[in-house]
């Protein structure tokens, strides 16, 4: 029993620090000078070497500029993509929900397999198509269009957490709207989706957090005019070799706003992701 009682915490406690130690690592790097970086690492901040803000001190002053720029795009984007996932995987979910497909291979279970199984798909499949298409229709390197591929490719996953929001919401209430006059889709907007509402935002802030953090779609899709956060983080290593405490700091500065939205939106969050888990 005492194994027993040891193993579970023993092996938690490693696991976190694996997990925690390269956020750890990028934090003490951003406050690093390029000789603490270069060429034996340090770790113990005040012991092996001694903080400073020269890394933030080089970014608001030579990369000002290009920060608030590429701050600027990643929240379009990112609300853009996460604002049409959400309204659209919303309706979806809730179809998915409240009607009845029977036909062969298009039941509401293998349709909504068929929308989650799109996420698995690599992204590297299908960026040079939709280069093509943008560059056709000249809508490259605008912010709000890298958005509309954003929508895309997280729609199943606010398609996965809609449905479940809308499966905890009981059906009586609505078939009592429905015998009252209440058309679906007044019952839609005025009784399912208040009551999924923590569901709803979860989806919201799930698809903003992949935009935020998407590569990819921004490195190809965009140019210096709408290049985002992700793409000017790594547009810190050339030719000359990586500025690693610029990176760190760039990184902790786009690690803040995901985690102060996290801690607001937790409530909500835990909520939406548990809604499945009950039926109505």
């Amino acid at each position: 029993m005492k194994r027993k009682s040891i193993f579970w915490p023993a092996t938690l406690t490693v696991w976190t620090v694996i997990v925690a130690f390269p956020l750890y690592w990028m934090v003490i790097t951003a406050f690093k000078q390029r000789p603490d970086v270069f060429p034996l690492p340090t770790f113990i901040p005040w012991v092996d070497f001694t903080p400073t803000l020269e890394a933030f001190e080089t970014i608001f002053g030579q990369y000002q500029n290009q920060l608030i720029n590429a701050l600027q795009n990643s929240a379009v984007a990112s609300l853009v993509g996460a604002g049409i996932a959400t309204f659209a995987g919303a309706m979806a979910g809730y179809a998915l929900v409240r009607i009845e497909f029977r036909r062969r291979f298009f039941r509401n279970d293998d349709i909504a397999f068929f929308f989650i199984s799109q996420r698995m798909l690599p992204p590297v499949a299908v960026i040079f198509p939709f280069l093509l298409m943008y560059q056709q229709a000249g809508i490259i390197d605008r912010a709000w269009s890298l958005g509309v591929a954003y929508a895309l490719f997280n729609l199943p996953l606010a398609v996965w957490i809609t449905r479940d929001a809308f499966r905890a919401v009981p059906k009586e209430i609505e078939e009592s709207a429905l015998i009252d006059g209440c058309t679906r889709i007044g019952a839609f907007f005025k009784i399912s989706l208040p009551l999924a509402l923590p569901g709803i935002i979860t989806a919201f802030f799930v698809c903003f957090i992949f935009a935020w953090n998407e590569y990819l779609f921004a490195l190809i899709l965009t140019f210096r005019r709408s290049q985002t956060l992700p793409v000017l983080i790594s547009g810190q290593a050339n030719e000359l070799g990586a500025y690693w405490w610029i990176m760190s700091a760039l990184g902790l500065i786009a690690i803040i706003p995901m985690i102060a939205m996290g801690l607001y939106a937790q409530k909500w969050i835990v909520r939406g992701l548990s809604a499945g888990g009950v039926k109505g």
